[in-house]
């Protein structure tokens, strides 16, 4: 049932994107949850490294929903929610991340999920494909100013990660570079393509079975795939061996053009949806929907965040902590702790 205005708890501050910011404005479009939020994960799986602490969780296959959920919570979270909440999720991304560790199998080498080279990957690709999403399937096209501002936003939440803010990309032009430079170093195992095609069917197990969601499943799975592919450069495919046709690629992509501009205007239909896929994500985004002031109007820069609740920054973050957990994997050949996980339940919702 939807709450009223009077029902719903203001965020405490703005956060660090304020009501106007290009985050607000690309983040808030309904192609991001349906369909750029999976493009980044998708595309995410061919850094061996990043495939090898995902496969080696199993989480992906024995709970994609739940994955699916907290990955699109933290985002929107970041994007939307106040400044306390941002810091702390963060803080504990980089508790979570320490268990994510170990061998790539293929290069022998050791991989590490907090390791700033895999941290800028995972952030570029997300924010990437989510203006990809939005610049697809949406209104069209951001302005070069728009694009920059974007990317200079990109680089306010780089600082709840624990890469370099200052190597984020700032136009279009050295976003292509920042792909290219990727590309020799992208690479596509069995179990790689068997997970990009699994999370590209991602709404068989996101998506309810009961009731109208369940109705919808295999439409809303084959547009979402569909469509998500039609974004793909062709080197991506041909390593994740997928397969579709251009004309496939047009016509999904003017239907979910049509589907989006509807979603986009019933605030109903963008509410069912995102309480079904993720419902945490909902008291983050109605104050900002509702046009609902926070207690304290302010837009607050990271490091003034930091300041003020006592964090530091994720790079230097818990190094104790992280330097147990690589004795316990590769000195000790132990599993590591899950000190972290149980911490972002309360957050992020439970892991079962």
């Amino acid at each position: 049932m939807k709450k009223t205005r009077r029902e719903i708890a203001p965020h405490e501050d703005y956060g660090f994107f304020g009501p106007g910011s290009i985050t607000h404005k690309v983040w808030g479009y309904p192609t991001t949850p349906l369909i750029g939020i999976v493009r980044a994960v998708t595309i995410e799986e061919l850094d061996p490294n990043l495939l090898a602490a995902v496969h080696d969780t199993g989480a992906n296959y024995d709970r994609l929903d739940t994955r699916y959920a907290r990955t699109v919570q933290y985002f929107a979270a970041v994007a939307f929610a106040d400044s306390r909440t941002v810091s702390k999720m963060a803080d504990v991304l980089v508790k979570i991340h320490s268990k994510a560790i170990g061998i790539e199998p293929v290069s022998g080498n050791r991989y590490d999920a907090n390791d700033p080279d895999s941290q800028l990957w995972i952030l570029i690709t997300g924010w990437h494909s989510v203006l990809t999403a939005y610049e697809t399937f949406g209104p069209g096209k951001l302005s070069d100013a728009e694009v920059e501002q974007f990317w200079a936003e990109c680089a306010v939440a780089a600082e709840f990660q624990t890469c370099d803010p200052g190597a984020v990309p700032r136009t279009r032009e050295e976003v292509r570079a920042y792909f290219e430079a990727w590309r020799p170093r992208l690479a596509a195992s069995e179990a790689t393509q068997r997970m990009m095609h699994h999370l590209l069917n991602g709404a068989n197990a996101v998506v309810p079975r009961k009731g109208l969601a369940g109705l919808t499943r295999p439409f809303a799975n084959a547009l979402i795939c569909k469509a998500t592919i039609a974004t793909l450069p062709r080197h991506m495919r041909r390593l994740a061996d997928i397969r579709q046709s251009r004309m496939t690629d047009a016509a999904v992509t003017v239907i979910m053009r049509v589907i989006m501009a509807v979603v986009h205007r019933s605030l109903p239909l963008q509410r069912w949806i995102l309480g079904t896929l993720a419902p945490k994500i909902l008291p983050i985004v109605e104050p900002v929907w509702q046009g609902i002031p926070p207690v304290n109007p302010v837009v607050l820069t990271p490091a003034q965040a930091r300041e003020r609740y006592g964090y530091v920054k994720p790079a230097q973050a818990h190094l104790e902590l992280r330097a147990r957990q690589r004795a316990r994997v590769f000195d000790h050949h132990q599993e590591p702790s899950d000190e972290g996980l149980v911490e972002s339940q309360p957050m992020l919702g439970t892991l079962g």
